[in-house]
């Protein structure tokens, strides 16, 4: 996974503050703890590839139809693009996805002799990010999903939850870009916190810190938001 050349837009936060959000958002949405995840690494860079632009209901539905239809990798990459697409339409976006999960498969096979990920977990991570950032249409937060959810490294994904959240709480610059801000939150989360924080964060995206209207009244940051605090300024004003 290549870092990204330009100077990150960051206010460089504290480690005290990532401390005290996660406190806070244990408190209200319970432990969140790493559970081993033993699925071929194969299924964990396809069910992500698959959850891009979508529910997780749809994903979920969309992976099944994928397993059913091609039990292993071997099977799925025997199927053509067209054949794949039938099985995960209902994840959305099916032509785009099915095209690169077919590429993906085939350069598996062309590098491995087999279709497997598997050796993934004989390196390092920084092996791993070579390793993947290679694959064709495989960028850093897919690369970040599989490290973590699957692998069990310490490495922090950035989705629209995590980018929109951490600028909100003044982590990184509103300008900074979703990859500047997997680079500056990766410097500095806790590696004990990596997974518990990003899913505590995503859970508070998705229940109330929303991308429109969020509900700054519900949010147990509300007391400590930077965006909650303008907001009680603009109130008192009127």
């Amino acid at each position: 996974m290549s870092r990204t050349k330009s100077k990150p837009q960051c206010k460089r936060p504290f480690l005290k503050s990532i401390l005290a959000v996660h406190a806070r958002l244990r408190k209200r949405f319970g432990a969140r703890p790493w559970l081993a995840d033993r699925e071929p690494v194969l299924d964990s860079l396809v069910g992500t590839i698959l959850s891009q632009n979508t529910s997780d209901v749809n994903s979920s539905r969309a992976f099944a139809q994928f397993k059913k239809a091609f039990p292993d990798g071997e099977a799925a990459r025997r199927a053509s693009a067209a054949e794949i697409e039938e099985q995960i339409r209902s994840g959305g976006l099916a032509k785009t996805k099915s095209i690169r999960i077919k590429k993906i498969l085939d350069y598996v096979y062309a590098r491995r002799g087999q279709t497997s990920l598997d050796y993934l977990r004989r390196l390092t991570t920084e092996r791993i990010k070579e390793d993947l950032s290679e694959f064709p249409g495989v960028g850093p937060k897919t690369i970040a999903c599989v490290l973590m959810f699957n692998l069990k490294r310490p490495d922090f994904p950035v989705d629209t939850h995590i980018h929109r959240i951490a600028g909100r709480l003044d982590w990184v610059s509103s300008r900074a870009s979703a990859e500047q801000t997997y680079e500056i939150l990766n410097a500095i989360v806790p590696d004990r916190l990596t997974y518990e924080l990003h899913v505590l964060l995503i859970t508070l995206g998705r229940r109330i810190c929303h991308a429109r209207k969020p509900e700054c009244l519900e949010c147990p940051l509300f007391w400590t938001c930077p965006l909650a605090k303008r907001k009680r300024a603009q109130h008192a004003e009127f």
